[in-house]
């Protein structure tokens, strides 16, 4: 089969060889070749001319089968770092049907613990879950586009939106899942990462439709990139996809980009008198802080966070800090809000989008504290005991990063 009338497009989105004929004319012309070889031993007329012609079939059909073996091995350096994506990818286990659905069936029975979530469910509103979806986005998932443009096989390869996080997030996604018609599958790397993948044409182009307008980081050129690639691939005509300006607090975004990249945080320090090894008395405080972290340099992009970070931090009333991470080797732009003031913004806000993953339950511990912060509560004996049984249920408290102001 000649390049010209090999499908262009790839039609399952996890394999890199498309359908190809030669194999079946090699097999037939092989089976030519051994019946009228021994047609001929029992001297049958014409049987000397149709081994001649299956001997012809034979050459041809695996000349060409090896040249399209050669061409698929011999493609762009692109090509070949998009193969070992795919590989790394695969190589990870695919989370079992039944641990899915006691994810979903486990999840729905725990709704009740946040009534607010329980009362908000975004499948009622699907402008609020492509905010959601969105913020979840930039801040946890990626956009694969291992073919945009042509490969030497003049084929397009099918592009995937990939959502990464730790397992304990399982309910929450399968959740999602379920409110996006079950489109997607799950994959486990490790001991702690999940990965939800999106890659078919339906439910990659409801994504499309449900987030185009919606993203506000330099992610948003990628997903341009997702656009250009389906109105490539498919003969659409979808528009591009600009930044939204749109105020924080006016929709759901932020919740997602939270329930990725924020943390919430409780301290509480005991009172301690002057010793010998300390000059002066510490006093006995509780104090809160939410943070929200991101690289300083986009790399899939080539972008600058800077100018997103701090009209963030414009709405959060904080300012634009940076530490490197010795996990990452890399610059890191952080966002503080300790102030009780600048709090309250925060409460607001996620009770009116609330959380729906494990983010939910570090909040839920962090509101509390707050309004026992407001109610006078945390000066009381029992009410210090109540924090400090809240922090205990914690996992170790995160090191601070030694930040310096933008």
């Amino acid at each position: 089969m000649s390049l010209s009338v090999r499908s262009i497009f790839q039609d399952h989105p996890y394999h890199l060889v498309s359908p190809s004929l030669w194999p079946f004319l090699t097999s037939a012309s092989l089976l030519g070749l051994t019946s009228s070889g021994a047609l001929s031993m029992q001297s049958f007329s014409g049987s000397f001319n149709i081994y001649n012609l299956a001997l012809v079939m034979l050459v041809v059909s695996m000349a060409f089968w090896f040249r399209d073996i050669i061409s698929e091995g011999t493609g762009t350096l692109r090509l070949i770092q998009d193969i070992f994506n795919f590989f790394y990818l695969n190589t990870a286990k695919a989370l079992p049907i039944e641990d899915v659905k006691q994810a979903l069936s486990t999840y729905n029975s725990n709704l009740h613990l946040n009534p607010r979530g329980e009362s908000f469910l975004y499948k009622k509103d699907k402008n609020s879950l492509g905010y959601y979806l969105a913020g979840l986005l930039e801040g946890d998932g990626s956009i694969s586009i291992p073919g945009l443009g042509t490969t030497t096989m003049n084929r397009i390869l099918n592009p995937r939106i990939v959502f990464t996080t730790h397992v304990n997030n399982v309910g929450m996604y399968v959740f999602l899942q379920s409110e996006l018609g079950g489109i997607g599958r799950f994959q486990t790397s490790g001991t702690n990462t999940l990965r939800y993948i999106i890659g078919d044409k339906e439910g990659t182009l409801l994504c499309i439709n449900l987030m185009h307008g919606k993203l506000r980081t330099p992610k948003n050129k990628r997903f341009n990139d997702l656009i250009k690639s389906f109105n490539l691939k498919y003969s659409l005509n979808i528009a591009e996809s600009l930044l939204d300006t749109s105020d924080f607090g006016d929709n759901s975004w932020l919740t997602g980009f939270t329930e990725a990249d924020g943390h919430f945080g409780i301290k509480y320090v005991e009172s301690k008198p002057k010793s010998n090894t300390r000059k002066r008395s510490v006093s006995e405080s509780v104090s809160l802080k939410f943070r929200l972290d991101q690289r300083a340099y986009d790399k899939p992009t080539s972008s600058d966070m800077l100018p997103f970070m701090k009209n963030l931090a414009s709405f959060l009333r904080c300012n634009v800090k940076s530490y490197n991470s010795n996990k990452s080797h890399s610059e890191v732009l952080s966002l503080s809000v300790t102030s009780i003031e600048n709090t309250k913004l925060l409460i607001n806000y996620f009770e009116k989008y609330p959380l729906l993953g494990e983010k939910w339950y570090n909040y839920n511990k962090w509101s509390t504290v707050y309004y026992m912060i407001i109610s006078k509560e945390h000066l009381t004996k029992k009410g210090r005991l109540e924090i400090r049984s809240l922090i205990e249920l914690d996992a170790e408290p995160e090191a601070e990063p030694q930040a310096t102001q933008v």
